[in-house]
């Protein structure tokens, strides 16, 4: 079976901004690209009325995925692109959609004045629980955001990828999100910056004169574990400098900074089977939601 990658469109401005980086995305894997249009059914009331009639409802479901498509093949040459039609509940048609793709790709709402996300319901249902990754990308994300600025100081696409960055739990790391960031870096000749927080002694949240010595042991520890834990996947991917960045305080929020400079920011997600609880972990949700940069959620066992 021939893999691809799937784009939600919708029509609305950060669907589209979905849809090229899922384009961008698919030519570094060369894969095909496959466009979803979900729309749901009109109540049957409303469905009667002029201006939501049958016609109009088939002229707009048809228009928006096929202009889409078109633009994308003229400004992607050579990318195979296709459209599929289907109508249902958002969430429940996507999460299907993907069970055969290597990648989803959702669009996001940006929060105006403000960096990052506002992850909606159907894209927070989604992320927990397509157990593809998915990629979210916020509204005005341009392909010169990747990149780092030419030599005139004007972001350009033309100029190098900015680094790719993993957020790495070291008390449970897991090779399917560490490959994927790895292999993302690759694909964009960058290098993979690897983000990790930890907690601080105990007494610093009682307001205590802080020990500095033991808090200088304290990194030290922490960054070999974590330069030992990455040992193994230097030597798988050689040609991917790597970053290490081991920092005492909040991971969400030294991912948060770190996602200023990047290209794309990768997290983890447990893949959990009941169908209640929490299915986003507290980093990767806080990540979602003020990450300037587009961000792959990896789902992990």
């Amino acid at each position: 079976m021939v893999h691809n990658v799937v784009a939600g469109l919708d029509g609305s401005a950060e669907s589209r901004a979905a849809a090229e980086w899922a384009a961008r995305e698919a030519k570094l894997r060369g894969l095909p690209l496959k466009l979803v249009h979900v729309w749901e059914p009109v109540p049957e009331p409303m469905a009667q009325a002029p201006l939501l009639g049958a016609e109009t409802q088939q002229h707009w479901s048809e228009r928006i995925p096929r202009e889409a498509a078109e633009g994308l093949r003229l400004r992607h040459a050579g990318l195979d692109v296709t459209v599929e039609q289907l109508s249902g509940r958002p969430g429940d048609v996507l999460t299907g959609a993907a069970q055969d793709a290597e990648l989803l790709v959702l669009g996001s709402r940006g929060l105006s004045g403000l960096g990052g996300f506002l992850v909606g319901s159907v894209g927070q249902a989604v992320v927990a629980h397509v157990e593809v990754p998915v990629v979210l990308v916020r509204a005005g994300e341009q392909a010169a955001d990747e990149h780092a600025m030419d030599p005139a100081g004007i972001p350009s696409a033309a100029a190098p990828f900015r680094p790719v960055v993993l957020g790495l739990d070291t008390d449970s790391p897991h090779d399917t999100v560490i490959e994927f960031a790895f292999d993302a870096a690759a694909r964009r000749d960058t290098a993979l910056r690897v983000v990790h927080g930890w907690n601080l002694p105990p007494y610093f949240a009682y307001g205590l004169p802080a020990d500095l010595e033991l808090n200088a042991e304290l990194g030290r520890q922490d960054t070999a574990v974590l330069t030992e834990m990455l040992r193994p996947w230097r030597e798988k991917f050689p040609t991917v400098e790597v970053v290490e960045q081991s920092r005492a305080g909040s991971p969400a929020n030294h991912l948060v900074d770190a996602s200023r400079e990047a290209s794309l920011v990768v997290v983890g997600r447990k893949i959990r089977r009941s169908p209640i609880g929490a299915h986003i972990g507290p980093v990767t949700h806080a990540v979602l939601h003020h990450s300037t940069a587009p961000v792959a959620v990896v789902a992990h066992g």
